[in-house]
C-alpha cells in the first residue's frame, strides 16, 4: 500500500495557537536604523478568517527603497511559523518567525539560520531593539509602536 497525503482541506475558525503568539506585532511600527540608510514602515494585520499575518513593508535597506507584503502562517509539517515574502520586483523570501517571551527571533530561510533579525521588546511592548547579523555584517534596528 502506498502512503497517499492527507489532502482533505482544512476549515480553520481563527488563527492556529501558535500563529496567535505573533499578536504583539498586530499594528503599526515605524523602523528606525543607524545613519538613515535603513528605516521606514510596517503593518501587521491579520488575513480574513485569521489564517495568516500579513505585513506591509515599505522600508529603505542600505538606502535603496524596499515594499512588499509577507504572510505569516503555521507549517504544520515543520511546527514552525514561517512566512513567505513577496517584493513589488517580484522577489520572494522565506522566514521563520518565533516570539518567545519578550524575544522575537526571524530567521531567514530556516530556523538556526545564520542569517537572523533577534529583538527584545519593551515591557509595555511598545519597541522593539535588535538587529539583523548574518555571516560577515548586519544592522541595528528599533521598531516603534505607531499610536493609532
Amino acid at each position: 500500500m502506498t502512503d497517499v497525503p492527507d489532502t482533505t482541506p482544512t476549515t480553520l475558525t481563527g488563527p492556529h495557537p501558535a500563529l496567535r503568539s505573533l499578536d504583539p506585532l498586530v499594528g503599526a511600527w515605524t523602523i528606525s536604523g543607524p545613519g538613515g540608510k535603513n528605516g521606514g514602515r510596517v503593518r501587521y494585520e491579520w488575513s480574513e478568517g485569521g489564517g495568516f499575518l500579513v505585513q506591509h513593508i515599505d522600508l529603505l535597506q542600505d538606502g535603496q527603497p524596499t515594499r512588499g507584503v509577507e504572510y505569516i502562517g503555521y507549517h504544520k509539517d515543520t511546527d514552525t511559523l514561517r512566512s513567505h515574502y513577496f517584493s513589488t520586483t517580484g522577489e520572494t523570501l522565506e522566514y521563520v518567525y518565533e516570539l518567545a517571551d519578550d524575544t522575537l527571533t526571524i530567521w531567514f530561510g530556516e530556523a538556526g539560520s545564520p542569517a537572523k533579525y533577534t529583538g527584545r521588546f519593551t515591557d509595555d511592548g511598545s519597541v522593539n531593539t535588535g538587529g539583523w547579523t548574518w555571516p560577515g555584517g548586519g544592522f541595528e534596528s528599533t521598531m516603534t509602536r505607531e499610536r493609532s
